[in-house]
Formats: C-alpha cells, sequence, structure tokens
C-alpha cells in the first residue's frame, strides 16, 4: 500500500457514508493516510459493501435508517479522534488529499474546511447537479454571508465541537445544516479545492434530476431554520507527539 506523509502526527477518522459501493471501496480505502481510521458507514447494502470493507480493514458501521444524513451521523457517533473528516464513498474524491482539508483544523487555524469540487472532466459532474449547486451557493451566501462555491462532501472539522451543534438533519440536508449551524455559532470556515473524479456507478442524488430535487428540497428546508443560540468556538486540543501509525 502507498505510504502518505502526515503533516502532524495526530490521528484523525474518517467517516465514508457508503450504499453499494463494493466495487469503489478498494480505491477508496488504498488512498486512506496512513495511520488515519477508516469508519465505514453501511446503509443498507446489498453488494456485499460492508463485507469488503471489513477484508479491508475499515471499521464498519451499520446504520439501518436510509438517509445520506443518518449514515454520516452514525460514523461521528462511532468515531473517536479527535478531528473528523468526511468523504463519499464512490470513488469520486480521493482520500489522499483529505491532508490538505484536515491540516488547518488539526493547526487550530479552521473550525471547519470544505473541500471545493474542481471537475476532471465532463463525465465527473452533471449539468444539474453543477446547476443546483450554483443556485446552493447563492443561497448559502443569502442566509450566511459566506461566499462559498461548493457544499462540498469533502470536509473536516472536529468531534466534539460538531457534536455541540446538535445536528437533526438525517437525508441530505445534513451537510448544509453542518455550514449553517457552524457559520451561525462563528465558527472559522475555510474552503480549498479538489479535483472531482467522474464516480463509479451511479450517483444516489445527483444521478438524476428527481434526486437532485429532492436533495434541494431538504436544503431549503435547512436554509429556512431560524438561526440557534450562540455557541462557543471550537477549541484546538494539543497535538499528540507520537508517530502517526500505519494504514487500517
Amino acid at each position: 500500500m502507498r505510504e502518505v506523509t502526515d503533516t502532524f502526527p495526530s490521528q484523525v477518522d474518517v467517516i465514508l457514508p457508503c450504499l453499494d459501493e463494493a466495487a469503489a471501496l478498494p480505491w477508496v480505502l488504498e488512498r486512506v493516510p496512513a495511520g488515519w481510521r477508516a469508519v465505514v458507514v453501511d446503509n443498507g447494502s446489498t453488494d456485499g459493501s460492508a463485507a469488503v470493507a471489513e477484508r479491508l480493514g475499515a471499521t464498519v458501521v451499520r446504520e439501518p435508517r436510509r438517509g445520506f444524513g443518518a449514515a454520516c451521523h452514525a460514523g461521528l457517533l462511532a468515531a473517536t479522534a479527535d478531528v473528523v473528516c468526511f468523504c463519499d464513498c464512490d470513488g469520486s474524491l480521493d482520500p489522499g488529499l483529505l491532508p490538505s482539508v484536515a491540516d488547518p483544523v488539526r493547526a487550530g487555524d479552521a473550525d471547519l474546511v470544505l473541500a471545493r469540487r474542481r471537475p476532471a472532466g465532463p463525465r465527473a459532474w452533471p449539468l444539474h447537479a453543477r446547476l443546483a449547486n450554483l443556485e446552493l451557493a447563492r443561497l448559502i451566501r443569502r442566509r450566511t454571508g459566506l461566499r462559498l462555491h461548493d457544499l462540498g462532501p469533502m470536509r473536516a472539522a472536529r468531534r466534539e465541537a460538531l457534536l455541540g451543534l446538535a445536528l437533526d438533519d438525517r437525508r441530505s440536508g445534513y451537510p448544509l445544516q453542518m455550514l449553517v449551524r457552524a457559520a451561525d455559532a462563528g465558527w472559522r470556515i475555510r474552503e480549498t479545492e479538489v479535483p472531482y473524479l467522474p464516480r463509479t456507478g451511479r450517483s444516489k442524488v445527483t444521478g438524476t434530476w428527481r434526486g437532485t430535487w429532492h436533495a434541494v428540497r431538504d436544503m431549503r428546508a435547512v436554509l429556512a431554520e431560524p438561526p440557534g443560540p450562540p455557541q462557543a468556538r471550537p477549541t484546538a486540543a494539543p497535538l499528540a507527539d507520537s508517530p502517526a501509525g500505519e494504514r487500517r
């Protein structure tokens, strides 16, 4: 397996929501940085995804309630590391790039980092999904004042701080609710860039107009939520001095 040099030695949990991703899992898990734990959340797969993930050394969590948010939150509850990352499990995003997303959080320079997707070719991002994303970025700017370009599925933050946001959306609105509540709490939110690759298989959300519409509907409901009470900004934990462990 490929060795990855980690800028910081402390551990990170990588939450990978999974629904029928057996074909993509070997590539995805092989590219999780050395010493970081892959937490694959099986959301009712019928293609043996959980068995593939276990065979490849990942920690497998089973979440029977269908929904992207349900899978993500189950992974967050199962995580134990100070810093957690979220990443799609379909091969569209390279987990080997996660240090560039997580390092600002681990260094205490940011509280939430989102990875802006740059399509690596015309097949990577359907036109209707790109248009929906542009509209969502406009609505986010109006709601929060943040000038973001993408509600990227690859992101990093501190686990305890995320739990403190009391996220309760269990569908497609989960990533947006995380962003909106973090913005309301005064978090330092940063955007970086990663290439967006053609996914393995068909998207359960953006692969169809109907799936995209349901996602937009869920996210509009999140944007309509009134701001919550102020919260304390996340604080960085001391970085460990021990070297990173071996790849899971």
